[in-house]
């Protein structure tokens, strides 16, 4: 199963100059009680944008995968994916799609479930999730609290 999850405003705001430009508490740990321990699959960017978060603690992800165009690409703590389209066809393994925009806008045709958390509160960014074509997910989950509203959308089967 490939599973999206974000944050994003109500503009489709992701991200400032590669990073989050919002702290919520409570969203950050929806995030995390999702994904921890959980395979990943991110861009460079947005790998580097967590490891300036997390400093020198390591991710809490259970494997991770980034892709990147760099041929010689090493990381300690995750495998190199050079051609993201065909692995994200071909898993077989249970992912979580963290960012960023181009890794989301690539994956969403093959995403069976979406997490989006929605910012109440504008913000100016330079990062915007990609459109969503809603008919072929359904609404399964909603929570809303006083800073974000909360959705899970599950793709609808094509019989």
């Amino acid at each position: 199963m490939i599973h999206l999850i974000w944050a994003m405003t109500q503009h489709r705001v992701i991200g400032k100059d590669n990073k989050i430009p919002w702290h919520i508490k409570e969203d950050l740990l929806y995030y995390k009680r999702h994904t921890e321990g959980k395979v990943v699959f991110m861009g460079e960017q947005t790998y580097y944008s967590l490891k300036g978060y997390y400093k020198s603690r390591p991710l809490p992800y259970g494997k991770i995968y980034v892709a990147s165009f760099q041929k010689d690409l090493k990381l300690d703590d995750a495998e190199i994916i050079h051609d993201a389209t065909a692995f994200i066809r071909s898993t077989k393994e249970d992912i979580w799609v963290v960012g960023g925009a181009s890794i989301y806008r690539l994956c969403l045709p093959y995403a069976d479930s979406l997490y989006i958390s929605i910012i109440k509160e504008d913000y100016l960014g330079d990062t915007y999730f990609p459109e969503i074509d809603f008919s072929k997910y359904k609404l399964t989950w909603e929570n809303e609290t006083p800073l974000v509203h909360y959705k899970k959308y599950e793709r609808v089967s094509i019989v």
